[in-house]
């Protein structure tokens, strides 16, 4: 695996289609071609936090934009604007724990498949070295206009 590192926030928001509020990938740690692991610190200003903690929605949008950010950075290695991308369905999710402000995530992505916009993958989100989710999910690209 490819260490990438990429902690800078401002960085990695131009690495995908998502503007604040909905931003939900803040590093980028490890890359290559069929895999990456994203990042979040939870802020209390999250528009996903409730309570100080990090409610479902917000975790499924983690994933969701870890896909999005491997894309996307795939796209700036070759010097392309990101595309925008939706969630095509999700096929699981298990949801074990909710993190809390101040917590931080990362996601671990594995593409098990790529084609023609539409990628399947299989996905485990970890706070403190301990799974909190896994699912499989496939993500579309939108068609240019």
């Amino acid at each position: 695996m490819k260490l990438v590192d990429i902690i800078d926030r401002s960085l990695v928001k131009g690495l995908i289609p998502q503007r604040e509020p909905i931003v939900m990938v803040d590093a980028l740690y490890e890359y290559t071609e069929t895999t990456i692991t994203a990042g979040l610190t939870i802020a209390d200003d999250n528009l996903c936090v409730s309570n100080g903690i990090m409610r479902e929605v917000g975790l499924i949008e983690h994933m969701a934009q870890s896909v999005a950010l491997h894309t996307g950075y795939q796209f700036y290695l070759r010097q392309e604007p990101a595309p925008v991308g939706y969630i095509g369905s999700i096929k699981k999710i298990d949801i074990n724990g909710l993190p809390k402000v101040g917590d931080t995530i990362y996601t671990k992505v594995n593409i098990l498949q790529e084609f023609m916009g539409v990628t399947l993958v299989e996905l485990t989100t970890y706070c403190d070295e301990v799974i909190i989710a896994s699912g499989s999910m496939k993500t579309v690209l939108a068609k240019e206009e």
